[in-house]
């Protein structure tokens, strides 16, 4: 009884430590905020001295006034509290203070670079630029930014955990920033080139000041990301979180923007050979754009595939899952949307151009994702053998074929709402099949992915069933007490055992197993020593402790026992 009122009591407590972190970092969060936004309105103020918006803008000067004289104090003294608290170790270690760095960190970086390269970009072509306004607002975001990357780099009260959090965040926000502004530019001078345009815009704006602001952008973004992505130290962070960003943005993002711009470029060229119902000017505007996003795309693309490469296994499988479903998707989708096409052209053989557009449509996608889905999905070597069948792979087959699954069934719904609305209402227009033609050719699209992602799963299962059969878990629980090195062995006893594994690190080695004379183990005989050592023992919980040594190796002790309560 005693030792549960101690557990609840001990429970509480941290809970209320937690709730008490959370509320400490949100609020001041919530003032650092607060004190920025009114601080740059009255910086505005004195950059604009004499404008009549200085003099007339009563409730704004109020306004900037009660921000930065009340909630920056308030913040001041709050960091200070907060500052004196992270000499302790614990306040280090919270995950609150990790999250407070991460939330002001990005805030304060995107707010700085935005309103800097919005600023530089607005003195092109613009003689009455408002300068005011995006410099104060860089001065103090920038100030901020300063301030807190200073605390995350500091060497005694920096946060335990999320140390890549910086890193992810700046060269994700860089790299969007750069390849987006990149295209755009690259995009409106292409367009000059194929279409000859003089002026862009209705006012008489030349061409090259919308290039050169786009350019300033794409400069901008990527001196940011390169920072953080090299200069940093991004790259050679071997995190979940560095992979999930590298995946997400530099595989996923940047190949959906390549497939769709080369897409777009088939698609235009399609057209200039079998579809000119409208004037060569209209058909060739979305070319530029599309040239440019296939090309910042797939730079982007294979730039992080090759650095992929060098990281480890598992990222480097989900990489070529992710860039296999985005093609697949393509392709999938451009099958219906022939289908589609096929029906309408059955249905009327006359049909206009908005068909025959429809289909080249199609084709394009068709054309573009089908290609780069085989040779990365590589569908004629799959594997044969258990030994050959990658961990993710199981998972991203029923992924797709849920997916795939879910879209068939609302296109099923949708083709028997058209059949019923068609037989028991008086519709008149159109024949149930050009009713149905869009949802017949999803769910034909859909249900082929469906079909072949499951023949897959049925042919790999018994494979895998009879490689791996389920190991019954001979240890819930072993207690790791030892000075060397707790990672491969934690992996070596789960392996072995099934165990969850917990580690208590010795202080009476020195934070080392050797002695006085002995030379230690190497690591792979230790490793191999602790799982003989736990080979036949079957019980609840496992006390193993490794050392000190014993002649000229380290001791290694096995204690069996179980949970006992205390009434």
């Amino acid at each position: 009884m005693t030792s549960e009122v101690s557990t609840t009591i001990s429970t509480a407590g941290s809970a209320q430590l937690t709730l008490r972190r959370l509320i400490l970092y949100v609020l001041l969060f919530a003032l650092v905020v607060i004190a920025a936004v009114g601080l740059s309105g009255l910086l505005e103020r004195l950059f604009s001295t004499g404008a009549a918006l200085a003099s007339t803008d009563v409730a704004g000067v109020a306004r900037s006034l009660a921000f930065t004289l009340i909630a920056g104090p308030l913040a001041a003294l709050l960091w200070w509290v907060v500052w004196k608290r992270l000499d302790d170790g614990a306040e280090r270690s919270s995950v609150g203070w990790g999250l407070y760095l991460s939330a002001v960190y990005a805030v304060s970086l995107i707010a700085a670079v935005t309103a800097f390269l919005g600023m530089a970009a607005s003195f092109i072509g613009r003689a009455d630029t408002q300068w005011f306004s995006p410099l104060s607002n860089g001065l103090v975001w920038a100030g901020i930014f300063v301030w807190h990357r200073w605390m995350w780099r500091h060497p005694v009260k920096r946060p335990v955990s999320l140390e890549d959090v910086p890193a992810v965040i700046g060269s994700v926000f860089g790299l969007v920033v750069g390849a987006v502004a990149a295209i755009t530019a690259l995009g409106g001078l292409l367009d000059v080139a194929i279409r000859g345009y003089v002026s862009l815009t209705p006012g008489g704006e030349g061409w090259w000041q919308s290039v050169l602001r786009a350019l300033v952008w794409a400069i901008g973004g990527s001196i940011v990301w390169w920072w953080h992505w090299h200069r940093g130290g991004g790259r050679k962070l071997d995190t979940t979180l560095v992979d999930v960003a590298l995946i997400g943005v530099g595989i996923f993002a940047a190949g959906i923007t390549a497939l769709g711009g080369a897409g777009v470029v088939v698609f235009v060229l399609l057209r200039m050979a079998f579809d000119r119902g409208e004037p060569m000017s209209d058909l060739l505007a979305p070319l530029g754009s599309a040239i440019a996003a296939a090309a910042i795309g797939a730079l982007v693309w294979r730039y992080h595939r090759v650095s992929g490469a060098h990281r480890s296994v598992a990222t480097r499988r989900a990489s070529q899952l992710v860039t296999s479903g985005v093609a697949l998707a393509a392709a999938a989708s451009g099958v219906g949307v022939v289908i589609n096409a096929s029906l309408a052209i059955a249905v009327s053989p006359l049909a206009g151009s908005g068909t025959r557009t429809l289909l080249l449509g199609g084709i394009s996608s068709l054309i573009v994702g089908g290609p780069v889905w085989w040779h990365t999905w590589r569908p004629t070597r799959q594997p044969q053998t258990a030994d050959t069948i990658p961990p993710g792979r199981r998972v991203y087959l029923i992924a797709f074929f849920g997916i795939s699954a879910v879209v068939a069934l609302i296109a099923l719904l949708v083709i028997g709402y058209r059949l019923f609305e068609f037989l028991l209402g008086e519709v008149t227009g159109g024949s149930l099949l050009d009713r149905i033609r869009a949802p017949l050719g999803l769910l034909v699209a859909a249900g082929f992915v469906a079909a072949y992602h499951f023949a897959l799963w049925r042919r790999e299962h018994p494979l895998l069933a009879a490689a791996s059969p389920a190991r019954a878990r001979i240890i819930d629980q072993v207690t790791l007490v030892t000075a060397a090195d707790p990672e491969p062995l934690s992996k070596a006893i789960t392996s072995a055992t099934g165990a969850h594994v917990s580690v208590w690190k010795r202080v009476d080695a020195g934070g080392t197993t050797h002695q006085a004379g002995v030379v230690p183990a190497s690591e792979p005989e230790l490793v191999e020593r602790v799982v003989a050592a736990l080979a036949g023992v079957a019980a609840e919980r496992v006390l193993l402790v490794i050392g000190p040594a014993d002649g000229q190796v380290p001791r290694i002790e096995v204690i069996p026992f179980e949970a006992t309560r205390l009434s």
